[in-house]
């Protein structure tokens, strides 16, 4: 994941947990509600951004594999 999307995750994240807890102070069970949306949404983003990465990695060994055979064909 990149520095970029890290933070922009952390700050929906932070803004979120922000929002619970005046929804917690002020009684508003709507503003607490968006800023538990908020800190999910941030999670998935995470997960869904760790998951592309390691996807990526994992096509990278299958192509340093798959040259390496094709490489030793040709030999």
């Amino acid at each position: 994941m990149s520095l970029d999307d890290k933070i922009k995750n952390s700050t929906k994240d932070i803004a979120g947990k922000a929002k619970e807890g005046l929804g917690d102070v002020t009684g508003d069970e709507q503003l607490k509600t968006e800023g538990k949306v908020n800190q999910a949404a941030a999670s998935a983003q995470d997960a869904l951004s760790d998951a592309k990465d390691a996807a990526a990695e994992k096509a990278g060994k299958v192509a340093d594999k798959a040259k390496g055979f094709i490489n030793g064909l040709k030999k």
